[in-house]
């Protein structure tokens, strides 16, 4: 079973940046793609980045694109999601997630078995 753990979050100005962490433990994620999905107040979870097992694969959802950049260490058992210029939409509760196989070819939620508690970002005006 994994364990994941966010950390990061926070209130941020429009155009600011932040950094949200994700460590694992429990069972090794080196084998696993990861993900991090974000939920807005009365909206549905979606899907914001991945990367695959290996570090070398990545996608991300169309709104954010060119602003947030995923990467893992697979040695630290950890996965971050680097959040530039940030807008008020980006507003939301994010999670890390576990991915069943090692790709990414796949990102339904249904995919992700394993998920942490979420962080809450806000960005403000």
């Amino acid at each position: 079973q994994v364990r994941l753990v966010e950390s990061g979050g926070g209130l941020v100005q429009a155009g600011g940046s932040l950094r949200l962490s994700c460590a694992a433990s429990g069972d090794t994620v080196t084998t696993k793609a990861m993900g991090w999905f974000r939920q807005a107040p009365g909206k549905e979870r979606e899907f914001v980045a991945a990367i695959n097992w290996a570090g070398g694969s990545t996608k991300y959802a169309d709104s954010v694109k060119g602003r947030f950049t995923i990467s893992r260490d697979n040695a630290k058992n950890t996965v971050s999601l680097q959040m530039n210029s940030l807008k008020l939409e980006d507003t939301a509760v994010y999670y890390c997630a576990a991915k069943q196989g090692p790709h990414i070819e796949t990102l339904a939620i249904s995919n992700f078995d394993s998920w942490g508690q979420g962080t809450q970002v806000t960005v403000s005006s």
